[in-house]
């Protein structure tokens, strides 16, 4: 541990690990221990110790690209130990897109997971103890490569200091206890699973119901086991089409949580009516981690991803860099010790993604509240500008997906030949109703200003969504496109 108990980088964060006890880590969704912390603590070290012998130096980086499994865990807490830089891939990456990524970092090792087998069986024939290498706050812990749906893909340099301050937050904010058990069905390629919710659990010393992907039937199982939950809004929209999900099954979950897609208001409002829990939004990013959190003790408010975490700071700018007053609608901007430190590589973007004065540009538009909670209205790529007027998709989501019959929608700008833009929207119904594009436009007119609401919608089975639930507009764009 650092001076004073502090936990200023991942290792300290990990002094559950370096203890070695044999309180459980990991549990199936019977209950049955997969791992105690002793046995974290011994096989990543012995990981460890094969990462080494396969050339892995200290501020190396490692590629990993393999599916969720204990050992994949045991891995990354290797890196973490050694002072390895993490590159953590999409499991759905292509040959082709690991390959971009790969040659942008040029990892000293890529591992999928034919190579971790292979370095499973190196590391059984190690020592299971290790000398942590000494990282500082500063030093780079991982590399988060953003999505790269519209664009070359970014690699996010995020330090120990980053990852342990939002651990060490959250921890605190969301009430973890000696007595916590976290259902973990996230994918650990991406920053909600890897850090938030196992660095979380892991800075409690207390154990996880460790899943290799989110299945109802495990999920249901492991309820009446389990004090917390994170998930993804696909998560709560499927348990709640499950007839087992009830007030009983979940009567000793503390909270659930939800991030990394909006969380539609109706799914909220219909989950606290069956189980009796809020869910708790809150709203992070691959650069920054967790940003706004809704309250654990205080009203969760949907459709709002509550309020800035303690040391965080977040405002809306206009165009001009001005700070806009509560209520009005622009650029999300953040600062704080969870702020990553730059792009992998890209110095070019300095300039472009920080503002003058540290703040980094979220690329997502927003307003405060007269209390204080965050409302995210879209991305400011996503922003439609017809005839000169502004158009936040969030505004005419909300009004469509309140229409009878609508389960979800999303909106998207075409090219227009008269205004440059206008609105459409791919709508998924929710089977009560046979849904008419018309009939739904002239609903929409009633709530909306005319250049607000869609020229075109076209109803669809569902709305495409990368691995973490986002819905994907730039498919939609390529899809539904064309002009009116």
């Amino acid at each position: 541990m650092s001076p004073a108990g502090r936990r200023d980088t991942l290792p300290d964060l990990m002094s559950a690990v370096a203890a070695g006890s044999t309180a459980p880590f990991l549990l199936d969704s019977a209950g049955r221990v997969l791992a105690t912390y002793g046995d974290a603590a011994g096989r990543s070290a012995q990981y460890a110790h094969a990462i080494r012998a396969a050339g892995v130096q200290p501020g190396d980086r490692l590629a990993m690209q393999v599916e969720k499994s204990v050992e994949a865990l045991m891995l990354y807490i290797a890196c973490i130990r050694s002072g390895t830089v993490l590159l953590p891939i999409n499991t759905t990456y292509t040959a082709t897109e690991v390959a971009l990524l790969v040659s942008d970092a040029e990892p000293a090792l890529v591992v999928d997971d034919e190579c971790l087998a292979e370095l499973a069986r190196s590391a059984d024939r190690c020592p299971e103890t290790f000398d942590d290498h000494h990282v500082e706050s500063g030093n780079l812990a991982a590399i988060l490569y953003t999505s790269g749906t519209t664009g070359r893909a970014k690699g996010a340099m995020l330090t120990h200091g980053n990852l342990a301050s939002n651990s060490r937050t959250l921890h605190r904010l969301w009430g973890f206890t000696a007595t916590d058990v976290l259902l973990h069905a996230l994918p650990i390629f991406h920053t909600h699973g890897l850090f938030v919710a196992t660095n979380c659990s892991i800075a409690n010393g207390t154990a996880m119901v460790f899943l290799s992907k989110f299945d109802v039937d495990e999920v249901i199982a492991a309820l009446p086991l389990c004090t917390v939950m994170m998930g993804v809004p696909t998560f709560y929209s499927r348990l709640l089409g499950d007839e087992r999900l009830d007030a009983s099954r979940c009567r000793n979950m503390r909270v659930f949580i939800s991030g990394s897609a909006p969380l539609l208001a109706s799914v909220h409002h219909e989950f606290r009516a069956r189980t009796g829990h809020a869910i708790l939004e809150r709203y992070g990013m691959t650069e920054t981690s967790m940003l706004t959190s809704n309250p654990l003790h205080g009203e969760r408010r949907p459709a709002t991803v509550g309020t800035p975490l303690p040391d965080v700071e977040v405002r809306v700018t206009g165009d001009d860099g001005r700070t806009l007053p509560i209520g009005e609608i622009g650029g999300i901007e953040v600062s704080g010790p969870n702020v990553f430190v730059g792009y992998w590589r890209r110095p070019d973007l300095a300039d472009t993604e920080f503002t003058s004065d540290g703040y980094f540009r979220t690329g997502d538009v927003g307003m405060f509240d007269t209390d204080g909670y965050l409302h995210i209205l879209g991305r400011s790529k996503d922003l439609i500008i017809s005839g000169g007027l502004n158009v936040y998709p969030k505004e005419v989501e909300g009004v469509l997906d309140a229409l009878p019959g609508v389960l979800e929608s999303a909106v998207i700008g075409v090219p227009d030949p008269d205004f440059g833009e206008s609105v459409a929207a791919v709508v998924v119904g929710d089977g009560t109703e046979t849904l008419d594009p018309a009939k739904l436009r002239a609903a929409a007119r009633q709530h909306l200003a005319p250049f607000k609401a869609p020229k075109q919608i076209h109803v669809v089975e569902a709305l495409p969504r990368n691995a973490m639930g986002k819905v994907e507009k730039a498919a939609l764009r390529r899809t539904h496109g064309a002009p009116p």
